[in-house]
């Protein structure tokens, strides 16, 4: 008998599914454990892999083609099998299904035609009357409309008599008509050249990792009353450590892999900071898991060093590597980038001294870490040069208070600033 195959769930915020390619063809005989086509989810290009011995009968949705969690892509069967009545039945639509494409989305551009500006490069002549000692004439209105609006009287070519410029020639006067301007003494006109150029855009098809990004972080911003604290620590000895360990070890250890360390050992003595919002009640996670936010071609993804406190500094940095790598290339498998209690967003590296970050859903915190940068300070009564890290932790303020997030940044200071016991 026909097995439909649906669109499964592969992530917690997974809702709608893009098939990149299909790897099996109708007609081709498959068994359990083939991989049938890849898909593109709000995380990773995932494999689809077959659980159904038989012939794929039936494809739902070509590829390039979108469709919800649990609607049908595919039908498997006996060679021959009748699968009308599946069709017919509506099995065989999704309930909510973008167009088919048969090829990748390609950019879209638009160009108009060439558009002057200027309404005419032709010169234009006004006549400006004038009185006996080279004022201009105008009433007393005109004179007020024109103050009002900025225009200069010996700009208007009046209509009444003498060359008088009224009330209508001041409200119907535009710079545009007034190309050309001479002045009392008789000075030549100037015209404005004509400027032509050329308006165009692009537009991309938004990825469904953009979809889910915008939704979940509107969400969170809009629904989670954020506050930001920030605080200012001495990188000195981190740099030094860091120097020395890189210099006799295998694994190079880089900054930012001291401040998951550090993060990690800070939430274990702060637990209240290790939280979730759930609505009608708080879950304070006994496990600590770090998210560390890492840019791709799509957006953002999050991979997770769970039970980080647990870990060594070169194990969290050859882990730290690997997870980069395989989000960059759309490899991660969900347990990879779920369950993360805490999130680290660090652009420091891209010259960014300080800034604010908003809530990874379900954590109740984000740090945001700036750039290290060597800066004047005084210390003891003298003045001396010293590597600053800012960094600011955003926190939801229906799980964290003010005090609950200062005393973790005061804990994660001091660690950083004495990175060595974090060896401990």
């Amino acid at each position: 008998m026909a097995e439909v195959i649906r669109m499964p769930k592969m992530s917690d915020t997974m809702t709608e599914g893009v098939i990149v390619s299909w790897l099996k063809q109708v007609g081709d005989d498959i068994k359990s454990g083939d991989i049938l086509a890849e898909v593109e989810t709000d995380k990773a290009t995932m494999e689809l892999e077959n659980f159904v011995k038989g012939t794929l009968l039936h494809i739902g949705i070509p590829a390039g083609g979108s469709v919800p969690v649990d609607a049908l892509i595919a039908i498997v069967g006996q060679k021959g099998e009748d699968i009308s009545a599946l069709l017919e039945t509506g099995a065989g639509t999704p309930a909510k299904a973008e167009e088919p494409k048969t090829e990748e989305p390609k950019a879209e551009t638009t160009t108009t035609t060439e558009t002057s500006v200027a309404a005419s490069s032709t010169p234009q002549t006004h006549t400006i009357a004038n009185t006996d000692d080279g004022r201009v004439k105008a009433s007393p209105l005109a004179k007020k409309i024109a103050e009002e609006k900025g225009i200069a009287l010996n700009q208007i070519a009046g209509s009444g008599d003498g060359g008088r410029i009224v009330k209508r020639d001041v409200e119907t006067f535009t710079p545009n008509k007034a190309a050309a301007t001479t002045s009392a003494a008789g000075a030549p006109a100037y015209n404005i050249p004509a400027v032509v150029g050329t308006e165009s855009y692009e537009e991309v098809p938004v990825s469904q990792m953009r979809k889910v990004i915008a939704r979940r972080l509107s969400d969170s911003l809009f629904t989670a009353p954020h506050f930001f604290l920030t605080m200012e620590i001495n990188m000195d000895n981190v740099t030094a450590a860091r120097k020395t360990i890189n210099a006799d070890g295998d694994v190079k250890i880089s900054v930012n892999d001291f401040i998951v360390k550090a993060v990690a050992a800070s939430l274990r003595k702060n637990p209240k900071v290790n939280s979730s919002w759930l609505g009608d009640k708080i879950r304070y996670n006994h496990h600590i898991h770090v998210g560390v936010a890492v840019a791709i071609e799509d957006g953002l993804i999050v991979p997770v060093v769970k039970f980080a406190d647990n870990k060594s500094l070169s194990h969290i940095s050859a882990e730290v590597k690997q997870l980069a790598d395989k989000a960059k290339n759309k490899k991660l498998q969900p347990n990879e980038f779920e369950g993360n209690t805490f999130t680290i967003s660090n652009l420091g590296m891209y010259g960014i001294e300080e800034f604010t970050a908003i809530i990874n859903p379900p954590d109740a915190c984000i740090l945001a870490v700036g750039g290290s940068k060597e800066t004047v300070i005084v210390e003891n009564g003298q003045m001396k040069v010293a590597t600053i890290m800012k960094v600011t932790l955003s926190c939801d303020h229906r799980v964290v208070d003010g005090a609950i997030g200062s005393t973790f940044l005061k804990t994660l200071k001091e660690l950083l600033e004495n990175p060595v016991k974090l060896l401990v």
